[in-house]
């Protein structure tokens, strides 16, 4: 899954796709290096930012969804939301997948939404808003909560009628850097729920925590590295959908994946 941020403020790649134009040159390219899906997204929820009006989030990413869905037939596109007119204009506009980041939680008719167009759900689990979600998380058992809320919600949207759930246990989304790792440590115990398990950890502040040294953390476009590797061990653990920054070398790393699993 490639990421497209259609948003100033976005933490990795913020304001570099400005206009329909642009958002195309930057498919037409991840689709060129690999991505079978494209995450199109009209606002930031990176930690601190503030909610966008549904009206600005439109402007953002229907004109992109209505070029690039006919222009691509082959690939398949997501619209990464939490609102409903957002998300129900998209469908119209032909994308396969609604991309929730609240898991259900802001928007519960998104569950509907997604039954009445045959749409693909990602139902995500998150603490607080992204305005406050980094505020001193708190959980008892991490992954065993995470768990739990991601298979309530998931048989919600099921009984809704939705055919193919998706979860995401939310990296960085109200989890500080000890949560974070045990989610990837344990995530076979999150592939067990039997639904398709995305991970998104391309470039997030965790690789860079990791990776810090006496000047501070790794910057963004140096985390390169560290994103391959977690996602490679999210891989082995049974993480079916990579959402990711660097099309071509995540591509790279699961064709390794691939080769290797097939002799063992």
């Amino acid at each position: 899954m490639g990421v497209l941020n259609v948003t100033p403020d976005s933490f990795s790649d913020g304001g570099e796709v400005r206009d329909t134009g642009s958002a195309l040159m930057r498919i037409e390219k991840m689709v060129a290096d690999g991505a079978d899906l494209i995450d199109v997204g009209g606002e930031s929820t990176r930690p601190g930012s503030d909610p966008v009006p549904e009206n600005e989030e439109l402007k953002r990413v229907i004109p992109v969804l209505e070029k690039a869905v006919p222009a691509f037939p082959r690939t398949m596109f997501s619209i990464d939301t939490t609102k409903y007119e957002v998300a129900r204009q998209a469908l119209e506009c032909g994308v396969h997948m609604v991309n929730d980041v609240s898991g259900l939680r802001n928007e519960p008719r998104l569950a509907d939404l997604c039954a009445e167009y045959g749409a693909v759900l990602v139902i995500m689990h998150s603490k607080g808003s992204p305005k406050t979600m980094q505020q001193k998380p708190e959980y008892g058992d991490t992954v065993a909560e995470i768990a739990t809320f991601l298979k309530e919600k998931a048989e919600v949207a099921e009984r809704a009628g939705v055919k193919q759930v998706v979860i995401d246990p939310g990296i960085g989304f109200g989890k500080n850097l000890e949560h974070n790792l045990q989610i990837v440590a344990r995530l076979s115990t999150l592939c067990s729920l039997g639904y398709p398990v995305l991970i998104g950890a391309s470039r997030k502040s965790m690789i860079g925590h990791l990776l810090a040294d006496d000047a501070g953390n790794r910057p963004v476009n140096k985390r390169l590295a560290g994103t391959l590797a977690l996602h490679y061990h999210a891989l082995m653990q049974g993480a079916a959908i990579l959402r990711v920054h660097d099309v071509r070398e995540a591509r790279d790393s699961l064709e390794v994946f691939r080769a290797l699993s097939s002799v063992l």
